[in-house]
């Protein structure tokens, strides 16, 4: 396979970005390794020879703006875009921040969505490939990440509608549904609070540990993951929903056909919602 140049959103280090970005650049393919805060970058992956490294806040237009103008002047063209970048929020729906909720949209929906508008231009001239990614948290009721989890849903159906819309064109859109992985992901949030006289006091421990990532089940590290996304974002072919890492494959079969006393009941396991009963 020649080489192709491929641009990867939120690779900062330990996350799994940045993996993706390393795991492709070994391959020889040309990376624009992108971050908010570029120092986040780990050296390993910006020191290598075939990785450009870009400011990208995928929030900004302007730094949207920025980025492709950058990757437009290499004069490599696109052939991959790879919609990483994201945020988490975990809070019971009834002490749900507005103001925080819009602004996780801001980077989960609307960042990837600005982002694929401003290099539409570049992948359609190489009908190249968009990839998306997603949860498979996404297609089940998660307690307390509903804001996280609606998110991507909403990815979901954008980046699938976007394959339909973008078939004429010969760009492929890629989403994947990804398992349980370990990285660095939640260091991000800060420590979690509930507001004063939430109904859901008594079981803040609780909900803190799976907001910190502390009680989720075992993932797999971010390089290995990455490692399965590889044929998934330089291969060719239709597209569509990738089901990618653990526990992946369990989520899609009780969400397309398991009862709903049974998918509640495996979401509701360990979350603290029965002492609420008590």
């Amino acid at each position: 396979m020649s080489p192709k140049t491929i641009l990867v959103t939120g690779c900062s280090a330990g996350g799994i970005g940045a993996a993706v970005a390393h795991a492709l650049a070994k391959r020889k393919h040309h990376v624009f390794a992108t971050a908010r805060t570029v120092a986040k970058i780990p050296s390993e992956l910006s020191g290598l020879d075939n990785v450009t490294v870009l400011a990208l806040d995928v929030t900004s237009a302007a730094s949207i703006a920025a980025a492709v103008k950058a990757v437009e002047e290499s004069g490599g063209g696109l052939d991959v875009l790879f919609n990483n970048a994201g945020a988490g929020y975990a809070m019971p729906v009834l002490d749900v921040d507005i103001d925080k909720a819009r602004a996780l949209y801001e980077t989960n929906v609307w960042g990837p969505v600005r982002t694929i508008q401003a290099f539409a231009k570049l992948l359609i001239a190489s009908r190249g490939r968009i990839v998306n990614l997603s949860t498979c948290g996404s297609v089940v009721n998660t307690p307390w990440i509903s804001t996280y989890s609606s998110s991507k849903a909403a990815l979901n159906i954008i980046s699938e509608t976007l394959r339909l819309e973008l078939s004429p064109f010969g760009v492929s859109v890629v989403t994947v549904m990804a398992g349980v992985v370990d990285s660095e992901f939640h260091h991000n949030d800060p420590d979690f609070q509930l507001p004063p006289g939430s109904l859901y006091l008594p079981i803040q421990a609780t909900i803190a540990g799976w907001a910190s990532g502390e009680l989720k089940p075992k993932g797999i590290p971010a390089a290995q993951f990455a490692e399965s996304l590889v044929d998934d974002t330089v291969g060719a072919g239709k597209g569509g929903l990738v089901w990618r890492g653990p526990h992946s494959g369990g989520i899609k079969f009780i969400s397309q056909w398991a009862p709903t006393f049974v998918t509640d009941a495996a979401m509701s396991y360990n979350q603290g919602l029965s002492e609420l009963k008590k």
